[in-house]
């Protein structure tokens, strides 16, 4: 079976994170999606097969442990690889829970995609999961921002964030890995998210991955969905448009646009570039 390999949200000819493409006329057994996302070893592989329609993709996401709801990363890599294989346009994604889009296009030597996020909301999370969360990662509540807060978000999957005072604290995130993994599964999250706010409209983060298996994502599509749906709705931005800076700490830095209008729990448009690892 043949996998298309790409960086997602690349920084030109660097950083982005590896994600596994898998396009096919049927989807393989959800144990054989499985078996080929451990072998890939990436934090996430999509599988697509186009529907009798024509005009539209069946789209599944497995991390190397789990399969999850939704994945950014991956359906950015998804669209530039359905546009180099069918030329550049809109592709309609049926996934377990949502329809979503995502939008293809070559530039240069490479190719952009562009994605329109499932539905979002968000609840704020109460004092003992914030010391809880804090507590994984060994950080104290006077690292915390006040001026967002700690709040479960959503755009096709869960993810716990936290915004920090400092980017030195942001740089100094750790945790154990068996740890994380029991606490996200116990809690249905997919990631958690560290966000440190150098504007108004510029956010470094980190997520946390351990429910797939994986200490960090490099760059975390569905939560950037969710991050700015929640600054949308939450009152804590007067922007449209964010630009979320991920990866640096980890060698790997990936570059992520967020675009939104103001309506209330709507999706969010996602763009980045990517690179071919084939």
């Amino acid at each position: 079976m043949n996998v298309i390999k790409m960086a997602a949200f690349a920084d030109g000819q660097a950083g982005g994170n590896p994600a596994g493409v898998v396009l096919g006329e049927t989807l393989p057994t959800a144990e054989e999606m499985q078996t080929i996302a451990a072998d890939v070893g990436f934090s996430e592989t999509v599988f697509a097969a186009k529907q009798a329609d024509q005009a539209s993709w069946r789209v599944r996401y497995f991390s190397p442990e789990s399969e999850v709801p939704f994945c950014g990363h991956a359906t950015i890599a998804l669209g530039a690889a359905l546009a180099k294989a069918h030329g550049d346009g809109a592709f309609n994604l049926i996934l377990n829970d949502a329809n979503i889009s995502v939008n293809g296009k070559r530039e240069g030597h490479n190719y952009i995609a562009v994605l329109q996020s499932p539905a979002t909301r968000y609840t704020l999370i109460n004092d003992t999961e914030i010391d809880a969360t804090l507590s994984l990662f060994d950080y104290r509540r006077s690292q915390l921002s006040h001026a967002i807060a700690p709040a479960r978000i959503h755009a096709g999957a869960d993810h716990y964030l936290i915004v920090l005072k400092s980017r030195s604290d942001l740089a100094a995130m750790a945790y154990d890995l068996n740890a994380g993994r029991d606490f996200m599964r116990a809690r249905n999250l997919v990631t958690i998210m560290f966000a440190f706010a150098e504007s108004d409209h510029i956010f470094h983060v980190r997520n946390a991955f351990a429910s797939g298996g994986v200490l960090e994502d490099p760059a975390t599509g569905a939560a950037a969905a969710a991050f700015s749906a929640y600054l949308r709705d939450s009152g804590s931005t007067a922007q449209n448009k964010i630009e979320i800076v991920q990866g640096e700490d980890m060698g790997a830095r990936s570059l992520i646009t967020a675009e939104f209008d103001s309506v209330t729990s709507s999706s969010i448009r996602v763009s980045g570039a990517t690179r071919d690892l084939s």
